[in-house]
């Protein structure tokens, strides 16, 4: 394919991203990419891609995670110099931890310090940009010339999107984006270079865990970071039937198994739950499925005495781990360890078990619902009835939760009901990655909700002015406990320990006096604000009102005045009860 006419460096990048299939590139505006920004404009016409608009860049990573989350492909995000990258790089490291593809492309003042202007291009200038940011890419580069540049965006595009995915960063010089180019640049054929498949277990690896499987008396099946494909959670829920298993899901990771099926263990949590670790106790066979942290749940069933039951492992996970970032978690035990994507062994498995008929299932065992807030107070359980009671039957999508969110809330029936946590459990992310995943749904008939902590939603706030500015329609309801009380309960714990008194626990902590208001915060960016409610009467025609306006195309904030304190199963709520946090 012809490139058309280009008479600068930063046409050919611009006409790379168009190939790749970039359809969004959220950006805050930085001199060290002016050239980039004008090609983007005047050269592409500001479509395909067309430029997301951001107050901060933060927000413009958290987007392309939330796009990421939903869709499973990248969008290019542009950062400011050194700078941008330093704002930008907490949501970087929540999209590595999450295992999401990311084209983080940077730029600098000129390399060459003869073309520096004085000040400005000397302190937006730097010797290795990239160390800012590589313990926690999978790749990044720096390209002198344009035919490097568009080699270095297919490699980068390529090793983003092949499993285990992650973001990668491309780092433009200033020069190199505004050199005028003697000629057009052919763009490659960019499918000669897209991601290879995921790659599929060894066969006799894959007849020795399902040996192993069909003489399972109580296998478990514990499932991690799986695919968002329908055929795939299809292919899981098979699997599962045929053992009798049972399963056990994780809020760190977006819905993978029906949670109201009777298979499905005790409710999904983003933290181990006495009832998970005694199913997990009971099992002679377990299929970790890409877990988050196995070894550490391991070493909390059995208090780090060796697990007797035998371990099926599947993940790619060691290929991205490295000796500065511990977001691997702990090295888990394996009697069979499938390196593979984990949704490659469910498909294997299945094939290889293919004349073992289903089990019977077991009767639904009804959950017991959490009790009502004392004293007339509106509680998560209050908060999530009547939100789903307004919801109905209309298909949604939980995008994100508050640390203080308990499984039995909410039942996840399809593989784009729950879209997990943000992977690095880094505050600020949330409206950002709410406005990206309400972007990516935009059009699809689904309701996209985010449950958002008041600090998480402050410091993310100004992510709205772009659901705003683009007419993305969402819903965040802020549960607003007045506190970062997540760590009014580590002061506790710590106080206790010392002798000291607990009731001290809320000084730096409490977000009160004054109190924020987080609805005019969300009519300040263009957005819809509600509330603030505190009355659980009040809850079903905020949620009406919320949904109505969500309809009518408009992102939405609701301001629900919550009890300060977490629900039982919760991951807070475990660490509350004394469980190591």
């Amino acid at each position: 394919m012809a490139q058309p006419a280009s008479a600068w460096g930063s046409d050919a990048v611009a006409d790379m991203l168009r190939a790749l299939g970039v359809p969004w590139v959220p950006l805050n505006p930085g001199a060290s990419f002016r050239g980039l920004h004008d090609s983007l404009v005047n050269h592409l016409g500001n479509r395909d891609p067309q430029m997301l608009l951001c107050l901060h860049e933060e927000h413009a990573v958290s987007i392309a995670h939330g796009w990421a989350k939903v869709t499973g492909r990248p969008l290019a995000v542009v950062l400011h110099s050194n700078v941008g990258l330093m704002h930008g790089s907490m949501a970087i490291f929540n999209a590595w931890c999450d295992r999401v593809p990311m084209l983080v492309l940077g730029a600098t003042g000129p390399v060459d310090a003869a073309q520096r202007r004085p000040w400005i291009d000397w302190i937006h200038t730097a010797q290795d940009q990239g160390a800012l940011v590589r313990h926690f890419c999978k790749w990044d580069d720096q390209p002198a010339s344009v035919p490097a540049a568009v080699e270095s965006l297919l490699r980068a595009n390529q090793i983003a999107t092949t499993a285990p995915q992650g973001p990668v960063y491309i780092n433009l010089d200033v020069s190199l984006q505004e050199r005028p180019e003697a000629a057009p640049l052919a763009v490659p054929p960019v499918a000669r270079y897209r991601a290879p498949p995921a790659p599929v277990p060894a066969p006799a690896l894959v007849a020795e865990a399902a040996a192993l499987l069909r003489g399972a008396q109580r296998p478990v099946v514990m499932m991690g970071r799986l695919s968002r494909d329908k055929a795939d959670w299809d292919r899981r829920v098979a699997l599962v039937e045929k053992l009798g298993a049972t399963v056990l899901t994780d809020l760190k990771a977006g819905s993978a198994f029906p949670t109201a099926h009777p298979l499905h263990g005790p409710p999904p949590s983003g933290f181990v739950t006495p009832e998970m670790i005694q199913v997990l106790r009971g099992a002679d066979v377990i299929l970790a499925l890409d877990c988050v942290d196995l070894a550490g749940v391991l070493k909390l069933v059995w208090a780090g005495e060796d697990p007797p039951a035998r371990i099926i492992r599947a993940s790619l996970d060691q290929l991205v781990h490295n000796g500065w970032s511990m977001d691997h978690q702990g090295l888990p035990p394996a009697d069979i360890y499938l390196l593979c994507a984990p949704d490659a062994a469910v498909a294997a498995l299945l094939a290889e078990l293919a004349d073992l008929p289903a089990r019977p299932l077991p009767p639904a065992v009804p959950r017991a619902a959490l009790g009502p807030t004392p004293d007339g107070e509106i509680g998560l359980p209050e908060l999530a009835a009547a939100l789903q009671g307004a919801i109905g039957d209309a298909p949604a999508t939980l995008v994100r939760v508050t640390i203080s969110w308990s499984g039995p809330l909410w039942d996840f029936a399809g593989p784009m009901d729950f879209l997990g946590g943000d992977g690095g459990a880094g505050l600020g992310s949330g409206p950002g990655l709410a406005v990206g995943a309400a972007l990516a749904l935009r059009g699809s008939g689904r309701i996209p909700v985010a449950v958002l902590g008041d600090g998480d939603f402050m410091m993310g706030v100004t992510a709205l002015w772009t659901a705003a500015r683009y007419r993305i329609p969402g819903l965040i309801v802020v549960a607003n406990n007045r506190s970062n009380f997540n760590d009014e309960l580590h002061q506790e714990r710590v106080a206790r320990t010392r002798g000291r008194p607990v009731e001290n626990r809320s000084i730096g902590q409490a977000i009160a006096g004054p109190d924020l208001d987080i609805a005019g915060l969300a009519r300040a960016q263009g957005a819809v604000g509600l509330g603030p409610v505190s009355d659980p009467a009040a809850l079903p025609a905020l949620f009406a009102e919320a949904l109505r306006q969500v309809a009518a195309g408009h992102f939405v904030v609701a301001d629900v005045r919550i009890r300060p304190g977490y629900e039982v199963g919760s991951a807070a709520g475990m660490m509350q009860r004394g469980a190591k946090a």
